[in-house]
């Protein structure tokens, strides 16, 4: 990838399955997202997916298959999301139990805690 090697970092982390069924509202955790996603609970473009770092990509569906969605867990976390907001990359139905990524997040639609990846990017250079 072509750019600054910190920003691609984060940008791969975002992108991840698990991360993105999180920030949907599907799960509360990245525990939980983990494991929705393993147990083969999530779709992308149609296709069931059992790989947590599953790398989405711009215009890629997830959802949530038919028989899951009456999990209460699921029920729970995506009546509470809306406190938390969405991020802007993101598009969710959640009457569909669906969402779109709509681009690549840029550095500061990261949300991830306060990390300074040009340490780790230093770190792994060496």
């Amino acid at each position: 990838m072509k750019g600054i090697t910190g920003d691609n970092l984060l940008q791969l982390l975002e992108r991840r399955l698990d991360n993105v069924v999180q920030r949907m509202g599907f799960a509360g955790s990245k525990k939980e997202a983990r494991q929705l996603v393993r147990h083969g609970h999530m779709m992308v473009n149609g296709k069931r997916v059992t790989i947590p770092s599953y790398l989405l990509k711009a215009g890629d569906i997830v959802e949530m298959r038919e028989k899951s969605r009456t999990n209460a867990l699921v029920q729970q976390t995506l009546a509470a999301v809306e406190k938390r907001g969405f991020p802007s990359w993101l598009e969710i139905d959640k009457a569909q139990f669906r969402g779109k990524v709509l681009s690549i997040p840029a550095r500061d639609e990261c949300t991830l805690p306060t990390v300074k990846e040009q340490l780790v990017v230093e770190l792994y250079s060496k």
